[in-house]
């Protein structure tokens, strides 16, 4: 069979195609015929589908060119998180393939910076896993001598199969990456589906100045990459002269904190479109040639794909890859289903749609580029993380027992694979996917609004990933892999996510059944510390929840962890118990459960209790009732958690009046205006300083969670125009468009929440309640756009206009909804949700009349049963 005829569906030659390609699929997919037989059918009439479905988004479609232009994926690299710089992947991927700079390394506390980092010169390879404590199973192409390790990047002398490569040879979009191998003259591209990472690598030509002999790939699985952990297990193996398999077990640091008996266990089946010439194996210690079995197992297992020294001549080669966390079954079957037929070239074409349809939900309009620069590309990182972990099947990984699987090695790893099942709905699909997710912590202030603004399915996947967490674990899990508590924080809102998902319509199908399910899991989230398995497990988060539970709020305590005692983090998490408590409330009252609701009042109102009515600040107190001594607002870490106590002294999300008229208005309004006068000098979070926590000592830090509502209170103190100018400065001065001036400076994006708020703000809509409201409602700051056309998640369309709009115009005059005028700074959810036209006339001086007479509303309006 020649090589060219083993490529891919040609147009041309289409029937030869499908037969062979049918012939060596069924060959490692037994009982696979007919399944192969149907995606042949589908493949004939894809073009007449993807036409179809082109034209029913109508003016909604966006076209994939103009709108993935404004993706630069490159922003903020430079310090950034494992998970963060991954282009050849799809919205929510499980394929997530990038660069990898220097993710060999690891690093110690399990979340810092690692994988790509454009400062450094030389590429080691390239990853298919990417996500919270999860990285494996690295691809490269090399020539010239072999090199199984991948060496450092110090190394004056060449010790490892790294390459040095150049900026101006790297193309990185939504679903597509591009680099030169300078090394080795090898041209490198990554494209993906969801669950299938597509590589093409193009050798050179032997007069190119390279090498050219001894062309191979590298297969490496048993290294640990960015956030992995350790390698506790790794096999690898050739099933046919174009198919391999391989599995690889790591035990992350967050898994060693919060989940001790469990390990991350990720699953590859791949073809090769041309065979190797010779096919070999290594491991960290030992290379072994060609013979059968074509084999590797423990650290360092790899193999390596030879091919012809004039390779160029018979054109790339191709790499598809199915991954799963359920075993080498799943992973067979997601290749099948999802690539069976699709070329490198078709695979782009094909995500690179997907990310148009996202990402042109919302369409924006502006004569500064920046802006739609900064705008597509915050959007494109909230809708790339938190990616799937369920097989297309629906199967998906149940936690990992380190027990029960003691003596596990070569391939027993996937025999001892446990899996749940995700169920369908009433036409047969799945009724959502199951996620890996880092923390949820401040994601009400960014992902979760807008997600039910735009994007419900996210939402949906969320919420009901966590029911199931709760159904088969009892808790759930504010950070998870594979089904497993990984915590970031070790508090816990997802009762609050969910609290909220309810108030805005998610699940306004679910039966009575179902309802008191969420119900009762929000319930335990906030008042549970055991069940009748035993204590609440320190991967459910909250582990001082009995102090708070019994004293109203959360005692400090001089150490390093939390208990039933107190905390280091004591006041940070008086605060968030007492947020969360309070959407428990709001669910309770509309579930009409009074006396529950009752109850998580009276825990919402914990913050009052550590509220030092001299300062007029919030302050710890100690087990005594005393408020500590010897207190510095500005002191970041004793008693609040990655800030500190002029930060949290904002964080009343449940009750922003009530922190307004106690600071008393005044004062409010003085102390937040002077707050943000000196945060602009240090672009709203730590300066140009390159750190994750940067910002931790300042008054106000963009650059992470617990205050990134503060700019939107001005709302709630009677000074609306201040909302709309600090928005305004905080877009333009903290985000940018470069490697280094990002998200800040080196701060943690956390997985789209940095650019979630950008969004948000961006389109002046935000809730400082998170949508926790039995009626929640949305506040109005000042768009950045001419005009944003918004096509809901309830598909009714909302337009955003804007008149007289420009840097210095960023002031409201008037407003108008529907026709009607708007004289107040927020709308009901609902009545927004509906669509329709929000004008907004612009000016360059505040009109401090306009939204002032009606605040946000405060009260909880007495709706029926069933309004929701």
């Amino acid at each position: 069979m020649g090589n060219n005829m083993q490529i891919y569906y040609d147009s041309q030659s289409g029937q030869q195609y499908v037969s062979r390609r049918m012939v060596r699929l069924t060959e490692v997919l037994p009982g696979s015929r007919f399944l192969v037989f149907l995606i042949a059918i589908g493949l004939l009439f894809s073009p007449v589908l993807h036409g179809q479905q082109n034209a029913a988004l109508g003016k909604h479609y966006t076209d994939t060119v103009s709108v993935l232009s404004y993706v630069h994926p490159g922003i903020g690299t430079a310090q950034s998180r494992w998970f963060f710089f991954t282009p050849g992947a799809a919205p929510q991927g499980m394929a997530k393939l990038a660069p990898s700079t220097n993710g060999h390394y690891g690093n110690a506390s399990g979340w810092e910076a690692v994988g790509y980092d454009p400062r450094d010169r030389t590429i080691e390879g390239f990853v298919l896993f990417h996500e919270w404590q999860l990285g494996g199973a690295m691809l490269t192409a090399t020539n010239g001598p072999l090199y199984t390790k991948p060496g450092d990047s110090s190394d004056v002398v060449k010790k490892g199969y790294r390459s040095h490569y150049r900026h101006s040879t790297e193309v990185a979009e939504p679903g597509y990456y591009r680099v030169m191998l300078d090394d080795y003259g090898i041209k490198a591209e990554l494209t993906a589906t969801k669950r299938v990472g597509f590589l093409r690598f193009s050798f050179p030509e032997a007069n190119q100045g390279h090498p050219a002999a001894g062309n191979r790939v590298l297969l490496v699985m048993g290294n640990k990459w960015g956030e992995s952990g350790e390698v506790k297990d790794a096999v690898v193996s050739m099933v046919d002269a174009t198919h391999f398999e391989g599995y690889v077990r790591t035990f992350p640091k967050y898994l060693d904190i919060f989940d001790r008996q469990g390990a991350v266990q990720m699953y590859i089946f791949g073809e090769l479109s041309q065979p190797p010439v010779k096919a070999g194996s290594f491991t960290g210690t030992q290379v072994k040639g060609g013979g059968a079995p074509v084999k590797a197992a423990g650290k360092g297992a790899g193999l390596y794909f030879d091919y012809p020294d004039d390779q160029s001549r018979r054109g790339p080669v191709e790499i598809k890859v199915g991954l799963s966390y359920t075993g080498i079954a799943g992973a067979r079957r997601n290749l099948m289903e999802e690539a069976a037929y699709l070329d490198f070239d078709q695979a782009r074409r094909q995500v690179q749609n997907v990310w148009a349809k996202a990402l042109g939900r919302i369409r924006v309009e502006s004569h500064t580029e920046d802006l739609k620069i900064k705008f597509y590309t915050g959007l494109y990182h909230a809708l790339l993380g938190r990616g799937v972990s369920c097989d297309v099947s629906g199967d998906y990984p149940l936690a990992y027992r380190q027990k029960a699987a003691s003596g596990d090695s070569g391939t027993a790893g996937r025999d001892n694979a446990r899996f749940g099942h995700i169920p369908r709905n009433h036409s047969g699909r799945l009724k959502f996917q199951m996620i890996n997710t880092d923390a949820i912590w401040g994601a009400y202030w960014n992902l979760t609004q807008l997600w039910s603004l735009a994007y419900p399915k996210y939402l949906r996947d969320f919420a009901y990933t966590q029911l199931e967490m709760y159904k088969n674990r009892g808790w759930f899990a504010d950070g998870l892999v594979n089904s497993q508590y990984a915590s970031g924080v070790g508090t816990n809102f997802v009762g609050l996510v969910l609290a909220a998902a309810y108030q805005t319509g998610l699940f306004k199908n679910a039966d009575s059944s179902e309802l008191q399910l969420i119900y009762a899991a929000v319930r335990k989230n906030e008042l549970g510390i055991r069940d009748q398995h035993g204590a609440r497990p320190a991967g459910a988060g909250k582990e001082d929840l009995a102090a708070f539970l019994k004293m109203g709020y959360v005692p400090y305590k001089d150490q390093q962890h939390s208990n039933a005692e107190g905390s280091n983090f004591a006041a940070s998490h008086t605060l968030e118990y007492s947020f969360s408590a309070y959407a428990a409330g709001q669910l309770a009252r509309a579930l009409h459960k009074t006396r529950d609701a009752q109850l998580f009042e009276q825990y919402a109102s914990g913050w009052k209790k550590i509220f030092d009515s001299s300062l007029k600040l919030i302050r710890p107190k100690d087990s005594n009732g005393n408020f500590i001594k010897d207190y510095d607002p500005y002191e970041p870490w004793r008693g609040f958690q990655e800030g500190n106590g002029m930060q949290y002294s904002f964080f009343v999300p449940g009750n922003p009046h009530g922190l307004v008229q106690s600071i008393g208005k005044d004062l409010f309004n003085a102390r937040l205006q002077k707050i943000f006068s000196a945060a602009e000098k240090d672009a709203f979070s730590g300066g140009r300083t390159m750190d994750a926590f940067s910002g931790v000592k300042a008054g106000y830090n963009q650059g992470n969670q617990p205050d990134m509502h503060m700019s939107w209170l001005f709302n709630f103190s009677g000074q609306p125009w201040q909302t709309q100018h600090w928005t305004r400065a905080i877009i333009d001065q903290f985000y940018g468009t470069d490697s280094i001036h990002g998200y800040g400076f080196g701060q943690d994006e956390d997985q789209g929440q940095l650019g979630g708020w950008l969004v948000m703000s961006s389109l002046g809509l935000f809730d400082v309640k998170g949508f926790t409201d039995r009626r929640p409602i949305i506040e109005i700051g000042s768009p950045v756009f001419d005009k944003a056309t918004i096509l809901l998640g309830n598909d009714h369309e909302l337009i955003i206009q804007t008149k007289n709009n420009s840097r210095t115009n960023r002031y409201i005059q008037s407003a108008s909804f529907n026709g009607k005028p708007l004289n107040k700074c927020w709308l009901y959810r609902d009545e927004l949700m509906q669509g329709g036209v929000l004008q907004l006339t612009m000016g360059p001086r505040p009109n401090t009349a306009w939204g002032v007479k009606h605040p946000p509303s405060n009260e909880v309006p007495s709706l029926k049963e069933g309004d929701n």
